[in-house]
C-alpha cells in the first residue's frame, strides 16, 4: 500500500471528517438549481384504504437480517473524536428503531488504528446491518482487498460500501484524482471480499450506464445518492482557500442526475438489483416516493445530522417522524406492505 499514514496525513485525514460535520451543520451547503425530482411526484389519494393502519408492516430484509425498516441512516462520519461519539448515537439510535446504518470513511482507522474505536459500534448496534465505508478512489492510491477487508474487521460490518466521489475530489484540497482503472480494481475487490460489496455516489447520482457496468463487475447492491440534497463541491469551497476552486465550485452547484431520476434508470437498467435511494431525503413520504419509483429502501444524511449533534431523544424524534410518515403515506394509498408499496400503481408525475 501507498504510504499515507505519517502524521500529517492522519491530521489532515482526522480534521477533514471534524470540519465536513461543522460545515453540513452551520453552512448553506445544498445543491443550486436542483432538486431531488420527488416534487413532481404525488400520490394518488385512497380514500377507503381498506388497511387497520396498526397493521401496516415497515419491516423488509438487509442481506439475511429481518430489520423493522427499509430505512438507513447513510455514510456520514467518524474518524475523529469529535465525529465518534456522534457515530455511537446514531448507531444507539438505529439498533433501537431498526434502521440500517452506514459509516463515514474507514480509511481514517485503516491508517490510524488509534481512531478505529470510533467506528466500532457492535456493543450499541449488535443485530442491525452495518455497512463499512471505503473511498472507491483509494483502490488506487495503494489499498486493495487486504485494506478492503480490514475496514469490514473495524466496523464488523454486513457489507462494504466504496463511494464514488469524483467531483468532489477535484474540489478537495487534499483530493484523489486517478479515477483511471478503477472499474477493474472494483472488480477484482468484489471478487475477494466475502462480504457483498455496493457503491454509492456521494450526492450526483448514478446512471444506468454506470449501474450496469458495476452490476457486471460484481457489485451487489447500489446506493444512487443522487442530486438534490447536499453538494459536496459546495462543501468542499467553503473548507478550501484555492480562489479559482472556490469560484469554479458555484458553476457545478446544480450538477449532477436527480435522486428520482436516478432511481428509475437504475431500476430499469437493473431490474433484479438492490438499489438505496438517498440524495435529499427529508421525510418519510419522500422515502415511500422513492421506495414506489423502484428503489428497496431510502437512506437519510444530513437530514439526521443535528439532531445526532444534540441528544438520544432528539434522534428518536426525527427517526420516529420519519417512520410515522411513511407509515401513513402508506395507509394513504392502502399499502399494508413494503412490498405493496414498491408496486403501487398510485404514484403519478405531476406534467
Amino acid at each position: 500500500m501507498r504510504e499515507r499514514s505519517n502524521d500529517t496525513t492522519q491530521h489532515t485525514t482526522e480534521q477533514r471528517k471534524t470540519e465536513h460535520v461543522r460545515i453540513c451543520l452551520e453552512e448553506q451547503v445544498n445543491g443550486v438549481g436542483v432538486t431531488t425530482g420527488l416534487e413532481r411526484f404525488r400520490f394518488r389519494h385512497q380514500a377507503l384504504p381498506e388497511v387497520n393502519f396498526h397493521d401496516i408492516d415497515l419491516s423488509t430484509e438487509w442481506f439475511g437480517k429481518q430489520v423493522a425498516t427499509p430505512l438507513l441512516i447513510s455514510s456520514m462520519t467518524g474518524g475523529s473524536d469529535h465525529t465518534g461519539p456522534i457515530n455511537r448515537r446514531l448507531a444507539a439510535v438505529a439498533e433501537a428503531r431498526g434502521w440500517a446504518m452506514g459509516v463515514g470513511s474507514v480509511r481514517a482507522a485503516v491508517e490510524n488504528p488509534d481512531v478505529a474505536r470510533t467506528f466500532q459500534l457492535r456493543d450499541v448496534a449488535p443485530t442491525i446491518p452495518l455497512f463499512a465505508n471505503i473511498g472507491a478512489v483509494q483502490l488506487n492510491m495503494g489499498m486493495g482487498a487486504d485494506e478492503c477487508r480490514r475496514a469490514v474487521e473495524i466496523v464488523q460490518a454486513d457489507a462494504l460500501i466504496l463511494h464514488l466521489n469524483a467531483l468532489q475530489e477535484v474540489f478537495q484540497p487534499e483530493g484523489d484524482l486517478d479515477f483511471a482503472g478503477l472499474l477493474t480494481r472494483i472488480e477484482a475487490v468484489c471478487s475477494k471480499l466475502d462480504v457483498p460489496v455496493g457503491v454509492k455516489e456521494v450526492g450526483w447520482g448514478i446512471a444506468a450506464d454506470t449501474a450496469r457496468d458495476l452490476h457486471n463487475a460484481g457489485i451487489a447492491f447500489i446506493d444512487v445518492a443522487g442530486a438534490g440534497g447536499t453538494s459536496w463541491s459546495q462543501v468542499e469551497k467553503l473548507r478550501g482557500n484555492d480562489p479559482v476552486r472556490r469560484r469554479a465550485a458555484d458553476a457545478f452547484a446544480d450538477w449532477g442526475i436527480p435522486t428520482a431520476d436516478s432511481v428509475r434508470e437504475v431500476r430499469t437498467a437493473l431490474p433484479d438489483a438492490m438499489v438505496i435511494a438517498s440524495g435529499g431525503l427529508r421525510t418519510g413520504v419522500d422515502a415511500a416516493k422513492a421506495i414506489a419509483l423502484g428503489a428497496d429502501a431510502a437512506g437519510f444524511g444530513r437530514a439526521l445530522l443535528a439532531a445526532a449533534t444534540h441528544s438520544d431523544e432528539a434522534m428518536h424524534d426525527v427517526l420516529a417522524q420519519v417512520e410515522f410518515e411513511l407509515r401513513t403515506a402508506m395507509f394513504g394509498i392502502g399499502a399494508r406492505t413494503i412490498d405493496e408499496l414498491r408496486y403501487t400503481e398510485r404514484l403519478i408525475e405531476r406534467m
